[in-house]
């Protein structure tokens, strides 16, 4: 389990969303290494990329409302990575799709997703927590 109590912010609708995008990513990563063959790991994947273009929007739509509510002042800079994010995964979307379904691309992004999101959970979101207890508005939301 990638998922640590530790990432969590206090949001019960973002804390959520977190835990599905590792749960996600965990069972993607899993599908990659697997013995299967690639073909049969192809449905999996095609899976995983479109809820990733789906979800991910909605969840940094749902943080990034929290952190208007709050009044977080990195809130610009951190819909900015989240924009990012979303241009990455569209871009490597695309590239999967042109390369017809290539595994190595798919290798790549498993691991560039998994790392970004434990670091990007751990780091800047936690920033939004610390920010929220500093303001004393941490654990309103539900």
């Amino acid at each position: 389990m990638l998922w640590k109590g530790k990432y969590e912010l206090g949001v019960q609708l973002v804390d959520e969303q977190h835990k599905e995008l590792f749960a996600r990513v965990e069972a993607f990563i899993q599908t990659l290494r697997s013995s299967a063959s690639w073909e049969n790991k192809v449905t999996k994947v095609n899976e995983t990329l479109d809820f990733m273009k789906n979800y991910v929007v909605e969840h940094f739509q749902d943080e990034e409302e929290y952190q208007r509510k709050i009044g977080y002042p990195g809130y610009e800079e951190h819909r900015k990575i989240h924009a990012d994010m979303v241009s990455y995964v569209v871009k490597i979307s695309e590239e999967y799709e042109r390369l017809g379904f290539d595994e190595q691309l798919m290798q790549q992004f498993a691991g560039k997703l998994l790392a970004w999101l434990i670091n990007h959970v751990a780091s800047e979101d936690q920033r939004i927590a610390a920010y929220a207890i500093e303001k004393g508005v941490a654990g309103n939301e539900h």
